[in-house]
């Protein structure tokens, strides 16, 4: 598989969903294990109507200063979509923890269920934004 893929029409009219290694999450939803030392390989479903976000990562903090949508584009996507230049959002986002050291359980398991999941939600387009 090619890691980049020409989409087959415009942006404009493409479903359109984020993929981030950040720790994103809701504040509600349970923090990515960041002691782990093999690395955290689960992942969170973020809705696409998400008001309040946080992350979980070793390298940020949450807080008054910080651009979470550097990370996660959410904000900046939905602008985009306001504008026309994006078609949709997907109802669903996906957001994995990074420096995970032992991918095995990533490559085999929660990848595969992401993937098909965005399968099922007829995605055109997914944006990865790695942290």
């Amino acid at each position: 598989m090619l890691p980049f893929t020409r989409p087959e029409k415009p942006l404009y009219e493409c479903r359109l969903t984020l993929v981030t290694t950040g720790g994103v999450h809701l504040p509600e939803q349970p923090r990515f294990d960041i002691d782990d030392p093999l690395g955290d390989c689960s992942y969170r479903e973020i809705p696409g109507g998400a008001a309040h976000l946080t992350w979980t990562h070793a390298y940020y903090r949450p807080g008054e200063d910080t651009d979470l949508d550097s990370v996660f584009p959410l904000w900046t996507m939905r602008g985009l979509v306001d504008e026309g230049l994006v078609g949709e959002l997907n109802h669903r986002h996906f957001s994995f923890m990074g420096a995970i050291h032992d991918p095995g359980p990533l490559v085999r398991r929660t990848a595969p269920e992401v993937a098909g999941k965005l399968a099922d939600d007829r995605v055109d387009v997914a944006l990865l934004t790695p942290s």
